[in-house]
């Protein structure tokens, strides 16, 4: 079980900061964009971390509010989420 939640929680990060990469070439280029909502969604379906360190390495939505603050916001709560659950079930 641990295995494959360890596994779901790189390849979802791993996406996340991909994503972002893809998104901010293909700005670059001018052409057809990863939604907002999309790279949203890979950061609430657990890949914050991922979508954080894509928008530093690639300097991508560094200037929208949602994702410079709600992103940051998110991960704490995930995080908080992950400790609270390991703290009961542990």
């Amino acid at each position: 079980m641990i295995r494959w939640l360890l596994a779901y929680v790189l390849l979802v990060n791993l996406v996340a900061f991909c994503l972002c990469g893809v998104d901010k070439r293909r700005a670059k280029k001018g052409r057809w964009r990863i939604a907002e909502r999309t790279l949203l969604t890979a950061a609430l379906l657990g890949g914050s971390p991922g979508l954080l360190l894509g928008m530093r390495a690639f300097h991508h939505k560094t200037r929208h509010k949602k994702f410079t603050v709600g992103v940051p916001l998110l991960l704490l709560c995930q995080l908080a989420l992950v400790f609270w659950l390991w703290r009961r079930f542990a």
